[in-house]
């Protein structure tokens, strides 16, 4: 064997060496900080490790993790939705007053949302795709229609910026176990919302890691003119993953609704930026292309380790976005590390 063949077999045996692989890994870095925070509070917060503060957290988490899986993916394949948080809110408000006004089954004002939702989503992605615009200005003009939309609507219909109650409606106790149920184990409640997110993560992990559509999420985030050389439905992949958005948009929606069966119009706006933050710190690159939704998974889970810890702690909660800030650079530039290190074990 000369030496050629001998670098050769040396580059292939790093190609397929665990380390490489692990190194190569987007959520590596998120795993790291979560188990930082996770030891931190531990320490700092007695009653952090008890399981039903586990419960607590896995809830806050899965609240903001529905929706930071889509957004995940939207960014690996390049883009972005600032009306992601006012979305949820149009969701419940679709869902809450369609039922009311129309005395239905609430089931049909849940059906009619979904409905709606993809179609704000389909909306998002054809104008992005028809106008050549950047899509934070085609969603942010979404975000600012919807936000008047929610209250406009609501004091019209409802004459206040609250909806109506509808937990005496037929179908309402059938819609909350959907949505919004408690599950005991072991005498300890979980909220539903936990198998909904984890639901999410693991059809969003085969959709990237197993399907043609996968490859096509991350050739558009990488670069589309050069997808659309070779092949890939640039169009319609875009157009599917801001309708994926609105899917999330309308499961976070329907658990708002049923969980308090009245709906604010005012909720959502600013939560965009934590699911963008989520996806983020679950190593997520802002220019598109890399990424995994079960780093969207982890970056949600050090948010509700976050925002309970300080609770746990008796720390003064005004110092939360302080620590979400700190986080979110943190996670950066451990994932730029460790991206530098994949790349030199190459």
């Amino acid at each position: 064997m000369n030496a050629t063949q001998v670098k050769e077999a040396d580059e292939r045996i790093l190609q397929t060496s665990p380390l490489r692989k692990l190194l190569g890994r987007p959520e590596l870095g998120s795993v790291v900080g979560a188990i930082a925070v996770f030891v931190f509070f531990a320490f700092f917060a007695d009653s952090f490790l008890r399981v039903s503060s586990l419960s607590t957290v896995l809830y806050a988490a899965s609240t903001i993790g529905i929706m930071a899986v889509p957004v995940a993916l939207l960014m690996i394949g390049g883009e972005f939705d600032l009306s992601a948080g006012v979305m949820v809110t149009s969701s419940a408000l679709v869902s809450s007053m369609f039922s009311y006004q129309m005395t239905a089954n609430v089931w049909v004002g849940v059906g009619v949302s979904l409905l709606v939702t993809l179609a704000i989503g389909a909306f998002n992605g054809f104008m992005l795709t028809r106008t050549k615009l950047p899509s934070f200005i085609i969603t942010l003009g979404t975000f600012l229609m919807l936000t008047g939309l929610n209250l406009g609507f609501t004091k019209l219909i409802d004459g206040t910026v609250s909806t109506k109650s509808i937990a005496d409606m037929e179908g309402f106790p059938s819609a909350r176990d959907v949505f919004a149920s408690t599950i005991t184990i072991g005498g300890v409640g979980f909220k539903v919302t936990i198998l909904w997110w984890l639901a999410l993560v693991a059809v969003a992990s085969w959709i990237l890691l197993r399907t043609r559509a996968g490859n096509w999420i991350f050739a558009v985030g990488g670069n589309k003119d050069a997808a659309r050389a070779v092949g890939v439905p640039v169009t319609r992949t875009r157009i599917g993953l801001y309708m994926g958005v609105g899917f999330g948009a309308w499961i976070s929606g329907q658990h708002l609704l049923f969980s308090y069966d009245v709906v604010q119009s005012g909720e959502g706006v600013g939560n965009e930026l934590i699911y963008i933050i989520a996806a983020v710190i679950g190593g997520c690159l802002i220019t598109g292309g890399y990424g995994s939704a079960v780093g969207s998974a982890v970056g949600a889970f050090i948010f509700g380790m976050t925002s309970k810890g300080i609770v746990f702690a008796e720390w003064n909660p005004d110092w939360f976005k302080f620590f979400l800030g700190a986080m979110l650079l943190l996670a950066t530039l451990l994932n730029a590390w460790v991206r530098k290190r994949a790349e030199a074990a190459k």
